[in-house]
């Protein structure tokens, strides 16, 4: 295929590209930010001007793409004021669905986020291990325009039955650089409890990715894409007991197994997490 990336120049997107690239397909990063050269061109996304003009096709390097990935965003709460990260997110991504419905593109994978179960918790969670059940908890400004995003996509759908997206809500994302500093957090279970002790390797961000692309269907579905381990030592029956011990939990847990649950995922995309953080430290 030929792939649309947006904001192929972060964190994730740079190892998107470089997965996609190696699994075989052509790809494009649109990015505000990167180095010029083949396979990325410079895009305001939130300038619709722009990101239509760059998805239906940009002089010798492409007239068009199969598939779109859109990670483009303030990638996190606090970063940037709360005005700020509403109207470059939101508007980003509408711009994107819309550019990408009238180029009769059907096949898109946005990043959505696990902020959107009820991140940070100060609430506790309805169960452990969360899924996919619940309806959506944004306690920030980042995280309701990602519950807005998929409010949004599920109305695109109904418009365009032909049209298959998937929302993939990321877990923190981790690169092996990171894990060095994993084993500090053992010595206090709470300050990694916002996420539920959940992170995900960009290497297996980038699998659930080409998964979902590959995934055959129509509709909007959405998934929590995490590790199967949490960052802790320590057993996660014994995390869920210690700080969320009247949260009921709906099944025995493995030794260190997520309390994101990815269920779906493994079912339905036949993701399967690759990598874990223990391999490195």
């Amino acid at each position: 295929m030929r792939i649309a990336v947006t904001g192929g120049s972060g964190k994730l997107g740079r190892t998107v590209v470089t997965y996609l690239k190696d699994a075989g397909h052509d790809v494009v990063n649109l990015d505000v930010n990167g180095e010029r050269g083949p396979g990325f061109v410079r895009v305001d996304l939130t300038d619709y001007g722009q990101v239509i003009d760059a998805i239906f096709g940009v002089d010798d390097s492409h007239d068009g793409f199969d598939a779109i990935v859109h990670l483009a965003a303030i990638p996190a709460p606090a970063i940037m004021s709360d005005i700020a990260t509403f109207q470059n997110n939101i508007l980003s991504s509408f711009n994107v669905f819309k550019a990408a419905s009238r180029a009769g593109i059907k096949n898109i994978v946005h990043a959505s986020s696990e902020t959107v179960l009820g991140l940070p918790f100060e609430v506790p969670p309805p169960y452990i291990p969360v899924d996919e059940e619940y309806a959506a908890q944004p306690n920030s400004t980042y995280s309701l325009v990602k519950h807005l995003e998929e409010t949004m996509v599920k109305e695109l759908v109904r418009w365009d039955p032909e049209l298959k997206v998937a929302g993939l809500r990321f877990s923190n994302v981790m690169n092996p650089e990171d894990y060095e500093k994993f084993p500090s957090f053992d010595s206090d279970a709470s300050s990694r409890r916002w996420n539920l002790w959940g992170y995900i390797d960009g290497r297996d961000g980038a699998q659930a990715i080409l998964k979902a692309l590959e995934w055959e269907g129509t509709g909007y579905e959405v998934f929590i894409i995490a590790e199967d381990d949490t960052v802790m030592t320590r057993s996660s029956a014994s995390l869920a007991a210690e700080i969320f011990p009247d949260v009921p939990v709906t099944r025995e847990l493995g030794e260190h197994e997520t309390l994101l649950s990815i269920d779906k995922a493994k079912r339905l995309l036949g993701y399967q997490p690759q990598h874990t953080w223990r391999s490195h430290v």
